[in-house]
């Protein structure tokens, strides 16, 4: 009995080892398997995302803008946009809605015996009859021309000449008075003041000498740049004028002027004040009746193809161009009492200054419909106003 009991304890024994032994095997050979911390790590890349696009420039927006209301526009809209028509002294409102025009210009007797209050009602109805809102401007120069300033009832006196402006307290006295002219042309709804003068002339017996700086070249040019950049911060429509520089020449609002400086004189001097203008952000550049034979011997400059030519091309100019009165007397006598609306747009004019617009409408409609005149060149036209207008904030 002792010897079984004996021999049970050492077959028991002998199991439990095995037991143990096997176990501990187990135990070994899975501690050789690898283990997740033992492989070796792919580094993960973060996710790369597509840059955004690059903000939008407030000129690409505007540009953006003008193209998508040019597309909601008719033909007739878009011939209308390019005239600044002469204010009607009789149901404004109801003509803009007939003709839906870029624009009205006034004159002193305008605002004779009208109210400022009058005056900014009667613009308002103006602006509610426009499909597209309008260029409103005034020559409000000082000295000698003020539309609006010369009427008592807006102000006291007239402003003063940039002349005497400079002659009291240099460039920095132009500008100030400019804000001052800024506010009161707004109070009434004027949005474009037809301004600075570019022309350089420093002879008093010039016929243009007292609308000028009657300083030279350079000391215009800097005035042009100083005040344009005023203009701007005001959202005050600018216009310089006239190109490409009247110098010693007649009133053409009396008759044909002829020019016949060198092309040198003008690339040293005249064209001076207005690169500075171009270069400040002017939004408009008026051009003159003169026939400037260095350019154009034949036509007046604005109605040349060349003088518009170096304007663009020569000046770097891509804004509003516009023509000075076409029924002035020296396109008169040019035309030979012809309408010369259709000549002013074929030559490169945008904006047309123009006392019997309706009529010259209907002439550059029938010119579209001949092919005489493009579309694409009307469309390029309207856009460049349409731009002008929202940047001075004319329509959004």
């Amino acid at each position: 009995m002792r010897i079984i009991t004996k021999l049970g304890f050492l077959i028991l024994a002998i199991a439990t080892l095995s037991a143990c032994a096997s176990g501990n095997v187990k135990s070994e050979s899975t501690n050789l398997l690898p283990t997740e911390s033992s492989q070796p790590q792919v580094e993960s890349k973060p996710e790369v995302k597509p840059a955004p696009p690059p903000a939008k420039t407030e000129q690409e927006k505007i540009d953006e803008r003008a193209a998508e209301i040019l597309k909601t526009m008719t033909t007739s809209e878009k011939v209308g946009q390019m005239f600044l028509a002469h204010y009607p002294k009789q149901d404004s409102a109801t003509v803009q809605a007939k003709y839906q025009y870029g624009g009205y210009i006034f004159f002193a007797e305008d605002f004779d015996a009208v109210s400022r209050e009058q005056m900014l009602e009667n613009i308002k109805a103006c602006q509610t009859a426009s499909k597209i809102k309008m260029i409103m401007g005034v020559d409000e120069e000082g000295g000698g021309i003020n539309r609006v300033s010369s009427n008592p009832q807006y102000r006291a006196t007239p402003f003063k000449s940039p002349q005497r402006l400079y002659n009291q307290g240099g460039v920095d006295a132009i500008v100030a008075d400019s804000f001052e002219k800024s506010k009161l042309l707004k109070s009434v709804g004027i949005n474009l003041n037809l301004a600075p003068v570019c022309d350089v002339s420093t002879n008093s017996g010039d016929y243009i000498f007292y609308r000028t700086l009657g300083k030279d070249a350079k000391t215009t040019a800097a005035y042009v740049e100083k005040l344009v950049r005023a203009m701007n911060e005001q959202k005050m429509g600018s216009t310089l004028k006239h190109f490409p520089g009247y110098g010693n020449n007649r009133d053409t609002h009396t008759g044909i002027a002829y020019d016949n400086r060198s092309l040198d004189t003008f690339k040293n001097s005249d064209f001076l004040p207005f690169i500075a203008g171009i270069k400040a952000g002017a939004g408009s550049v008026l051009v003159s009746h003169n026939i400037v034979a260095a350019m154009d011997k034949d036509t007046p400059a604005s109605l040349s193809k060349p003088v518009h030519k170096i304007l663009r091309n020569d000046l770097g100019f891509d804004g509003v161009i516009m023509t000075d009165d076409l029924y002035m007397g020296a396109i008169q006598d040019f035309t030979k009492g012809q309408g010369a609306a259709v000549s002013a747009i074929l030559a490169g004019n945008d904006f047309l200054c123009c006392a019997n617009a309706e009529v010259e409408i209907d002439a550059v409609l029938k010119a579209i419909a001949e092919n005489k005149i493009s579309m694409s060149s009307i469309d390029a036209s309207v856009k460049r106003i349409l731009k002008w207008k929202l940047d001075l904030n004319i329509v959004e």
